[in-house]
């Protein structure tokens, strides 16, 4: 069995960052992920990434692989199915085999709720999209789509009403579960067009959206809605609970998601998460770069706190990486 200072599950925003700090700290690290980038890597266009004026998702998932590759992090990519704790150590269980690690960095983030239509997957990034947040001002007036009931898809459409031309939300029912005051700030808006009982039902287009099929869902009827863009907010799902033993080591949240302290810290001591599998409020790449960094540093801390008990050495400085001797 492999043994490793730090293992990183996930290779997004979150997982390359603390395996760029882990590296930098000497500590042997490992990332395990089923891909690199996560929905970065599905992302057209970045243009809200602090100091990066304009670059794309894949891109930037590839400039953070490359970063923790060169610190000296290794990536393998496998899927983790089981994380066991066995003494003072973890075992981590993945496709491509069994790992040791004194650390174990929770960073696989989330899945995204789709509505399961044809052609959602094959217009992801091109029409289709899921983090108004994110991705609204590319579509500075155009014709949209939001999908939800909720909190979010009703935020979504009260942003989009200040950037797009039209905005249309789709709504299962006539029943919101959105505050009021969202509800309220959405009804007010003159561009925003409410379609209650409506349900998209697929999504067309060749190299790009150009319309959706709309179904009724009270009286059956169905209809065309030439759109530029759909934004899908109907909620994530946290993976934390479909890796065996995580949920017996590490403490959830009602919606699935790891809570950790201030300093990343799980309930059980040398397990760290961050990123958007953590309770941590705010889902962007940014904050998930941030919280990783600050895991990684946690986990350093963790192990020069514990060091000597194995009869490991403590750890090594980065600040002279690349410094010529004068």
């Amino acid at each position: 069995m492999e043994k490793h200072d730090v293992i990183v599950v996930g290779g997004a925003c979150a997982g390359m960052s603390a395996a760029l700090y882990t590296a930098r700290r000497a500590l042997k690290t490992l990332v395990l992920t089923k891909d690199i980038g996560g929905q970065l890597a599905i992302t057209t266009e970045v243009e809200n990434y602090p100091g990066v004026l304009k670059t794309t998702g894949p891109e930037l998932a590839q400039n953070f692989k490359k970063h923790a590759e060169l610190s000296g992090a290794e990536i393998k990519t496998g899927l983790v199915s089981e994380i066991n704790k066995i003494g003072d150590k973890f075992q981590v269980v993945s496709s491509i085999g069994e790992f040791e690690s004194k650390v174990v960095i929770l960073a696989f983030g989330l899945k995204q709720r789709q509505l399961g239509v044809p052609g959602e997957n094959e217009l992801i990034g091109r029409g289709v999209a899921y983090c108004a947040t994110c991705d609204a001002p590319f579509y500075k007036q155009k014709k949209v789509g939001v999908v939800g009931g909720g909190n979010s898809s009703f935020d979504a459409a009260e942003y989009l009403a200040d950037i797009a031309a039209e905005v249309h939300l789709f709504v299962r029912t006539d029943k919101y579960r959105a505050e009021q005051t969202l509800i309220d700030a959405v009804k007010s808006a003159n561009n925003v067009t409410i379609h209650n009982f409506t349900e998209i039902a697929e999504f067309i287009g060749e190299q790009k959206l150009e319309k959706v099929k709309l179904k009724n869902n009270k009286t059956n009827e169905k209809s065309e809605l030439e759109l530029d863009g759909v934004f899908i907010e109907i909620g994530w799902e946290s993976q934390a609970g479909k890796i065996k033993g995580v949920s017996e080591l590490v403490e959830l949240d009602e919606r699935g998601y790891v809570i950790i302290d201030n300093q990343s810290r799980t309930s059980t001591p040398g397990i760290y998460a961050a990123g958007d599998v953590t309770n941590t409020p705010f889902k962007q790449a940014v904050i998930s770069a941030g919280e990783g960094a600050k895991a990684a540093m946690s986990a350093a801390k963790y192990i020069q706190e514990t060091k000597g008990t194995d009869g490991s050495p403590g750890l090594t400085p980065d600040w002279t990486r690349g410094n010529k001797k004068k």
